[in-house]
């Protein structure tokens, strides 16, 4: 009893320093746009300049980065602390064959759902449930496509990481069964997007619906690692080059 309820005590604690504590921060954003203008009004930068000084601007992004590794260094360090490594939760070394199978279902994923994730956005707009979502800002210099190459990787990482590796597998060791945990991961994922509008939420919630199920069908974290990098590395780097360009972005 005592070692299931210090397990309940350090999901909460994870959560609540990671993304439960990002969820209540976009929900509470999200109320604040629609006691205002409204959500169709505003407009949200992914990943604003930080400072008008390059040098600094680049440090606060890798500081960004920096914390999302951490947080994804806390959650496996965690679970090794009670006997499951890295390769358990399906991120262990890949090599040869395992390296090509792990990109290939990346790239399947990011495929599925990144290209209906942009109508969906259109949609949103259109209805006015999405704000206007703005994912790069500040020119390309190729320190800053750097800085989003890395914010990407860091993303990708950390929410694969905690939010389907280490909370699915806590659960499962909670008692949960599979369906309550697939619900939890989307919801989660789900909440720390709302300060871009509902529609973002809606989307991210269906976007945990697949990996999760992926998750408990494979085993296998990297792949959606990769998918994830592979989505948010087109649309930072993609939108910082060609948004101008892109009606459905701008």
């Amino acid at each position: 009893m005592a070692a299931r309820r210090d397990l309940r005590a350090e999901v909460a604690i994870v959560l609540l320093v990671t993304f439960a504590w990002s969820g209540l921060w976009s929900l509470t954003v999200l109320i604040g746009y629609q006691l205002g203008p409204g959500v169709a009004q505003t407009t949200v930068s992914l990943n604003p300049v930080r400072s008008r000084f390059p040098v600094i601007d680049f440090a606060l992004q890798a500081l960004d980065a920096v914390q999302l590794f951490a947080w994804a260094a806390l959650a496996l360090y965690l679970l090794r602390r009670t006997g499951i490594g890295a390769a358990a939760l399906g991120l262990g070394r890949l090599t040869g064959r395992a390296a090509a199978r792990a990109a290939g279902y990346g790239v399947g994923l990011a495929a599925a759902i990144g290209l209906p994730g942009l109508a969906l956005y259109a949609a949103g707009r259109e209805l006015g449930l999405t704000a206007h979502v703005m994912p790069a800002t500040g020119g390309v210099p190729w320190w800053r496509i750097i800085a989003y190459v890395l914010l990407a990787i860091a993303n990708a990482l950390a929410e694969e990481v905690v939010v389907v590796g280490y909370l699915t597998t806590r659960l499962r060791q909670l008692g949960f069964g599979a369906a309550t945990t697939l619900a939890a991961s989307a919801v989660l994922r789900g909440s720390y997007h709302l300060y871009q509008g509902f529609g973002a939420g809606l989307g991210n919630l269906v976007m945990g619906l697949i990996f999760g199920a992926a998750y408990l069908r494979w085993r296998r974290l990297w792949p959606l690692v990769i998918a994830h990098a592979i989505m948010d590395i087109v649309v930072y780097v993609g939108y910082a080059t060609l948004g101008s360009h892109l009606g459905i972005l701008s």
